[in-house]
């Protein structure tokens, strides 16, 4: 059942095409637009492939970690260390970060890429059961939810790194360490939010995670400027 290349086609598709849709805003936002796309496309399989990893790793924090609470500070930390290693073992070395803006260009290029086969695995059940309209429902709230604090969580590390992109050695690992554990607090913070209030209050959860994605656009904007 769930091999039917038609089914696995139609979650895909729904998966992926919120995702581009957010890495299109964002790299309108960035207007120079000077990042080349072969290296984005790369980034962006570099974030899918990311989930291939953290599964397992949930898995064993599942097994290992009683506390339900701390089972989901530990996955958010696990899908955010992730992310950020795979843009950063792939330009290590490189000279394409050269503006404060290619962090955060890069960081959310690779978290819509993770969210996109995310989306996909979430929607292969419902596509699989021939319920359309829970897939289209699912994959519409993911487009709103979960694309989007991916897109957060990346892209305030990826601000950190930006604005400290002129700064000594010294303090980019202190900019870095913050941006790491503010991206594991807000990713933390909308997993609790979602899961203890079992799918209610839809505005409130949501309306935090707005608010969250307009700081980060003030940062984006200040970023734009810096370079």
């Amino acid at each position: 059942m769930f091999t039917d290349p038609k089914t696995l086609a139609m979650a895909f598709i729904g998966g992926i095409i919120p995702s581009l849709l957010w890495l299109w805003f964002w790299l309108k936002e960035d207007r120079k637009n000077s990042e080349p796309v072969e290296l984005l496309t790369i980034i962006f399989i570099m974030g899918m492939l990311a989930v291939v990893l953290v599964l397992p790793i949930q898995q064993f924090i599942r097994e290992m970690v009683s506390s339900p609470d701390l089972q989901l500070v530990l996955w958010a930390t696990a899908e955010e260390l992730i992310k950020y290693l795979a843009v950063v073992v792939l330009l290590f070395g490189s000279r394409q970060i050269n503006e404060p803006l290619d962090w955060p260009i890069y960081l959310i290029t690779a978290a819509v890429g993770f969210a996109a086969l995310e989306n996909t695995l979430f929607l292969i059940q419902p596509f699989s059961m021939q319920e359309t309209t829970v897939g289209l429902l699912t994959g519409q709230l993911r487009f709103l939810g979960s694309t989007l604090l991916h897109t957060v969580a990346s892209g305030t590390i990826g601000i950190a790194l930006g604005l400290s992109f002129y700064l000594e050695d010294w303090k980019k690992k202190y900019y870095l360490i913050a941006g790491i554990i503010l991206s594991i607090a807000l990713h933390s913070a909308f997993n609790f939010f979602i899961i203890k209030n079992n799918g209610n209050d839809f505005l409130s959860v949501f309306s935090f995670l707005w608010v969250s994605t307009i700081i980060v656009m003030l940062l984006f904007e200040k970023l734009r400027r810096m370079t």
